[in-house]
């Protein structure tokens, strides 16, 4: 396999990174493609090709953040208590950080922010997360922590509305944001689909957060949001009508569950909400 080839590979994990790291998916593009060009200019020796891109793609990444937030002109302070091992560092963060994340990505510095998508979101490990920061692991674990921290407190009163789940993960879907839809999946998330849907074009099933979210990155641009039944979901709509609903079950702020459903006696009975509609 060439280089090019070898790239190519690689691609589509380093644009979820860019584009969770920016928020912008076209940034993210735009941040692969300069990795490129460096990769293609460069003379040295790379023994880890995807380690290498990873630190090359989030450095570019991290000096546009820094183009856009001033970091904070404090240090990272560090006592032996921060330094030992953070216990959640292997545990899914709080169910309502998927809801909170949209709120707060802004508010982190763009150290926080490097060290949080990346670990949290990519679990990227720390001795990485520090090469790519210029920092010591034990400070870049406690970038993480602290980030963690801000987005946690920033969760909006307890577990979010179910309208508030499936609004989110609608918003980052059609904006590409592969971050944000690993927060609002749960890991065992189960997509399954009614004989009409399978016929309309969706999987028949899907299991596991990213593959889900996979599937959803970029996509949902022509879904609408609706209730099904009583609850908050959407739908995917042609020339007006629509063609398959997006049936969420959501528990404790995540989605655990999404069914697509076409059966006609389901369909006819939808109906339009708008985005922020509580019920």
């Amino acid at each position: 396999m060439d280089l090019t080839e070898q790239f190519e590979a690689q691609r589509p994990r380093l644009i979820r990174i860019a584009a969770g790291l920016l928020d912008d998916r076209a940034e993210g593009e735009d941040m692969v493609q300069q990795a490129w060009l460096r990769l293609h200019g460069t003379e040295a020796v790379i023994d880890n090709l995807p380690a290498w891109l990873t630190v090359v793609t989030t450095r570019l990444c991290l000096d546009r953040l820094r183009s856009k937030i001033p970091e904070p002109t404090e240090s990272v302070q560090l006592t032996d208590t921060e330094i030992a091992p953070d216990p959640v560092e292997h545990v899914v963060m709080a169910d309502t950080v998927g809801v909170a994340l949209q709120i707060v990505l802004d508010r982190l510095s763009p150290a926080e922010r490097v060290a949080f998508v990346l670990h949290d979101t990519f679990g990227v490990d720390f001795r990485t997360i520090a090469t790519v920061l210029v920092v010591s692991p034990p400070a870049a674990r406690k970038l993480a922590s602290r980030a963690r921290s801000k987005v946690s407190a920033a969760a909006p009163g307890g577990t979010p509305a179910d309208w508030e789940v499936v609004d989110a993960f609608l918003a980052a879907a059609r904006g590409g944001n592969f971050a944000r839809l690993l927060h609002l999946l749960a890991p065992d998330v189960l997509v399954t689909a009614d004989a009409e849907a399978v016929v309309a074009g969706t999987p028949q099933r899907l299991e596991g957060r990213e593959e889900v979210a996979m599937m959803f990155d970029g996509a949902a641009k022509a879904a609408l949001p609706v209730f099904v039944g009583d609850r908050p979901g959407a739908a995917w709509f042609h020339r007006g009508q629509p063609r398959v609903a997006f049936d969420f079950s959501i528990t404790n702020g995540v989605v655990r569950k999404i069914t697509f459903r076409a059966e006609q006696d389901v369909l006819v009975t939808l109906t339009r909400r708008a985005a922020a509609e509580r019920r």
